[in-house]
């Protein structure tokens, strides 16, 4: 795990595979699982605060993904775009 997160952080994993595999591939099914185990909970009559945590839950990992993408050296314009919007839609859906 720590090396996941150093060659990330470092700019050591190019800018097209952390976009495509980490951000929107991994990072949204990670969004995904949270967001339905919330749902989930809620349907099971669970309280809303535990919901709302599950559901968050991913957004430290949402934030390292894109703040890694933005600080590479190598990143295009085109690349920060969609790391950015993919990031706001995470964080709103």
């Amino acid at each position: 795990m720590r090396r996941f997160i150093t060659d990330r952080w470092q700019g050591r994993v190019p800018p097209g595979p952390l976009l495509w595999r980490d951000m929107l591939l991994a990072g949204s099914a990670v969004n995904l699982a949270c967001s339905l185990a919330a749902l989930g909970w809620l349907a099971q009559g669970g309280s809303g605060g535990v919901a709302a945590t599950l559901h968050f839950l991913p957004l430290p990992y949402n934030l390292f993904l894109w703040a890694s993408l933005w600080r590479h050296p190598a990143r295009s314009a085109l690349q920060v775009l969609l790391g950015t919007l993919w990031a706001a839609v995470m964080v709103v859906a």
